[in-house]
């Protein structure tokens, strides 16, 4: 046998009692469950502290794990579990690694989510006098170029007039911005560029488009032309040329306002009040990953590599980019941000959100 299949003699003889004890093919075989390393009530604690940071994955927690527990037990936001919060718990969940927090965490995650509509009506007339970027194109190394999309908040239909997010990210830092508008016309889109530009915690050096109506007309690119930034397109029906964008409509916008049809004041306000909460949790409590690079497995097959988890607000610091007085807001902000409250409130819009949708539904409108 060792001749035949190249393995060790001591592998040879595992395989054969393996193959005389069990019963049945061996991919019928259920494999041991692996004990629990860590104790019951850091698993408890555990499923708490990963819903007051957002529910994020583990790679991500585990990159948090240190400064979200020094949050909520400053702010004494794990009353809920309180009782089973002791320094050997604590000790326990900063040991964790990001495979175990996924597999502790995973009865507990609910993934299923329906396909989103598209929104995009492609502009042909001004498509040949802005040029295109794609992302083969040199990598950005400095802060300040955005790409720039809108969601549309429309429910299963794409007929009559509902609300839009106009959602803005910077690929270097991470650093995102979302604002709700009526519609897009210009008046509005207006609005919520003048929004992304005022909140933006770098100058804009550049923006990157899809091909939709909304940016490609004659009024945006007046306004960029005043405010002398740079305009730059992706090619048309190319979505990995907008990845970093296409990523921040679902993470950020489907999976906190759902996919429900919004259309009054009232959700225009309830939504904007959401995004300010999500932009203050993702850009500076929750990390993110940056591709570096291409390396080769064993096989040959390329395989990106990815940089060290961190938050927009630690890159955007790293950066060197910020005034003193930009540096010293985000600061202050930062040290006075609320995993736990920030959670509450956003928990508390979506409910809001989710009646008034189903009272859309049944043909009632009840008071925001």
């Amino acid at each position: 046998m060792v001749e035949t299949t190249g393995w060790t003699r001591d592998h040879a003889r595992r395989a054969i009692r393996t193959a005389v004890a069990r019963k049945g093919a061996g991919n019928q075989q259920q494999r041991k469950p692996r004990p629990r390393k860590y104790s019951y009530d850091a698993l408890v604690v555990l499923q708490e502290v990963w819903r007051l940071s957002g529910q994020p994955s583990g790679k991500y927690l585990a990159a948090i794990m240190v400064d979200t527990l020094e949050r909520l037990v400053r702010f004494r936001e794990l009353g809920k579990v309180q009782p089973r919060v002791t320094p050997e718990v604590l000790d326990e969940l900063r040991q964790m690694s990001a495979a175990t927090i996924d597999r502790y965490l995973k009865p507990h995650k609910d993934a299923a989510y329906p396909v989103a509509l598209s929104g995009t009506k492609p502009s042909h007339i001004l498509r040949s006098s802005i040029p295109t970027r794609t992302s083969m194109d040199a990598p950005l190394t400095e802060p300040g170029f955005l790409e720039l999309d809108t969601v549309a908040h429309c429910g299963h239909t794409l007929k009559g007039e509902f609300l839009w997010t106009l959602d803005a990210t910077d690929p270097v830092t991470g650093w995102g911005m979302m604002r709700t508008v009526k519609n897009k016309a210009f008046v509005h889109v207006h609005a919520g560029l003048e929004f992304i530009r005022k909140h933006a915690p770098v100058p804009i050096r550049g923006m990157d488009f899809d091909n939709g109506g909304e940016f490609m007309n004659w009024s945006v690119i007046a306004w960029a032309d005043e405010l002398r930034i740079p305009l730059t397109r992706a090619r048309a029906y190319k979505h990995n040329d907008n990845a970093h964008i296409e990523q921040r409509n679902g993470d950020w916008g489907r999976k906190h306002a759902f996919r429900y049809r919004y259309e009054t004041d009232a959700e225009v306000a309830l939504l904007n009040e959401l995004w300010d909460l999500v932009m203050a949790r993702k850009n500076h409590l929750l990390p993110c990953v940056k591709a570096i690079g291409f390396t080769q497995t064993k096989a040959g097959r390329k395989k990106r590599v990815y940089d060290a988890p961190r938050t927009p607000y630690q890159r955007l610091l790293d950066a060197g980019v910020l005034d003193e007085k930009t540096r010293a807001r985000l600061q202050r902000e930062h040290a006075n941000l609320n995993p736990a409250r920030i959670t509450r409130r956003i928990n508390q819009i979506q409910k809001q959100l989710i009646d008034l949708a189903a009272a859309r539904t049944q043909g009632t409108r009840p008071a925001a």
